[in-house]
């Protein structure tokens, strides 16, 4: 199965600064970061995603309200935080959370296609739209009403959300083109003839959209992987059917069996909806986990955890065993899910406990690898390399789709 893990600061709970074995004084430190992903790496994960936001944490993630001066408040910028990661790993994934709502897709492909040339094709990107009015805010070129729970389902709440979707998938196509600006072998990089690049393997993207204009071409060479990895969550129908519009791996929040069976069915009924043939997107189920020796003394750890500071969570919580935690992910893999992105709720503790117990555990069942055999991300994921939309007798079937918003080529 593939197993990832979500990093977030101290961890997913908010008291895990709080805790013994977290190391709240070097969460602003370069040395933090790397001890993490060395430990994912040992751990032979497929990729490590980085929470990134435009706004402090909060515990309302819709509109930025209840901000506590006892929990983790800051966080360094993901993307440069996989930039830094990129020299010190060799074979994890990493995949930094970029939102699309205030960031031009332009800066996004630039920044993307330099981490996959630096982590020789490591890198991918999850999705993010930002709701929040105190994120626009910060940056001050839009104004988001934001919307608060109550109002999601509303006609006002369904039209804000289905406008940051639609931008979103503007922002990823506006990307994929960006990356596909370059043919490969676009640089010819040729002293005697004083050629460095063939400029008719360089295209303009010419997007003209809704929300973008773009001409093009990048500024970066075509990325290792031709295109890095896109990702993105989904707790109900519209995000899954962005997902299936743009993305290549989308993570699910199941809280059982028959819940990640549900969650499945509605995935492929979106893929159907956007007109996705191939290939599937891959399904991960998110979990936040909480382990110990005993079901008893992880169970007492969430109990002393939410006594400080409760967890709310969108995702199932799971406090148990490694073994435990293996005979969960096993079960519930037969409802259809691709494997999962395990969210620790102390860091480093849960996920030295993911290393070094469920790992093992998963791999004396045949469950799990036992080494990197890949070279990049998109290998991992049995995903092929795709042709440049743009070079002469590229393959249809190894293009990536248009978007189906309407925006011209």
């Amino acid at each position: 199965m593939h197993l990832a893990v979500a990093l977030d600061g101290a961890g997913w709970h908010p008291a895990a600064w709080r805790e013994p074995g977290a190391r709240p004084g070097e969460l602003f430190g370069a040395r933090y970061w790397a001890d993490l992903a060395h430990t994912a790496e040992r751990g032979l994960l497929d990729l490590l995603t980085i929470e990134d936001a435009f706004g402090l944490q909060s515990g309302d993630h819709l509109t930025g309200s209840q901000r506590r001066t006892d929990r983790v408040q800051g966080r360094f910028d993901a993307s440069l935080v996989a930039a830094f990661l990129a020299p010190l790993t060799s074979r994890i994934g990493l995949v930094p959370t970029v939102t699309t709502t205030h960031t031009e897709p332009f800066h996004v492909a630039s920044a993307l296609s330099t981490l996959d040339h630096d982590s020789h094709g490591r890198a991918g990107w999850r999705v993010q739209t930002s709701i929040r009015a105190d994120e626009a805010a910060h940056v001050g070129r839009r104004v988001i009403p934001g919307v608060r729970r109550s109002e999601l389902d509303t006609a006002r709440g369904r039209a804000l959300v289905a406008e940051l979707f639609g931008e979103a998938t503007d922002a990823v196509e506006v990307v994929r083109r960006l990356w596909d600006s370059w043919e490969d072998g676009a640089e010819i990089r040729d002293a005697a003839t004083g050629r460095f690049v063939d400029r008719d393997a360089l295209h303009h993207v010419d997007f003209e959209g809704r929300y973008f204009s773009v001409r093009g071409p990048s500024i970066v060479p075509r990325p290792p992987q031709g295109q890095p990895l896109v990702t993105s969550l989904a707790h109900g129908y519209a995000p899954s059917l962005l997902a299936a519009r743009v993305g290549d791996v989308v993570f699910t929040t199941p809280h059982d069996a028959d819940d990640a069976a549900r969650i499945v069915t509605q995935v492929r009924t979106a893929e159907r909806a956007a007109g996705r043939t191939a290939p599937p997107l891959r399904i991960l189920g998110d979990l936040v986990v909480v382990l110990g020796d005993t079901d008893a003394e992880a169970r007492d750890r969430l109990a002393r955890l939410d006594a400080r500071d409760p967890l709310s969570s969108d995702a199932a919580v799971l406090a148990t065993t490694p073994s435990g935690l293996a005979d969960t992910l096993l079960a519930w893999r037969g409802a259809g899910l691709d494997g999962y992105r395990l969210r620790p709720a102390v860091l480093p503790t849960d996920l030295d406990a993911i290393v070094d117990g469920l790992v093992p555990e998963l791999q004396r069942r045949g469950a799990f690898r036992t080494g990197y055999t890949e070279t990049t991300l998109r290998e991992r994921f049995g995903l092929p390399r795709p042709a440049s939309r743009y070079a002469a007798g590229a393959d249809p079937a190894l293009v990536p789709a248009p978007t189906p918003t309407g925006a011209t080529a």
